[in-house]
């Protein structure tokens, strides 16, 4: 995971962190990797409306001035995938997470994701610059 965020960032994608997770939740998760420094910001469910309301992505994209076509939505519940469709942006589903990929497809993602590293070469061949 970490290789394929460095590879991306490298290659200026920019990269925020959505979570259900409160802002303790996900300092200790930044804490426990190290990879804070990865993203650009982040939301927490306990500092914005929480998922799937799109609240906490159209927060995202004024901080970062990136407009919903400029991003996509990675995630592997149906919370995620609700909340990036609401916000108006591409979703990628995640098929080894929380919440089965049959659940997932109804949200229509454009990529349904086995391995992260997937996304790295999905990107790359779409030629996306998005969060």
């Amino acid at each position: 995971v970490e290789q394929t965020l460095n590879n991306l960032k490298d290659k200026g994608y920019r990269l925020a962190v959505a979570t259900g997770k409160s802002r303790r939740g996900l300092n200790r998760v930044f804490d426990d990797t190290g990879l804070e420094y990865l993203f650009e910001t982040s939301r927490c469910a306990d500092e914005t409306t929480s998922k799937p309301h799109p609240h906490m992505l159209e927060e995202i994209l004024n901080e970062t001035g990136l407009t919903s076509s400029d991003a996509v939505m990675i995630g592997d519940t149906e919370f995620d995938l609700e909340m990036g469709v609401r916000a108006g942006m591409d979703t990628i589903a995640v098929s080894y997470g929380a919440h089965h990929v049959d659940r997932l497809t109804a949200y229509n993602p454009v990529l349904i994701m086995d391995r992260f590293p997937d996304l790295e070469s999905w990107l790359v061949e779409k030629s996306l610059n998005r969060i």
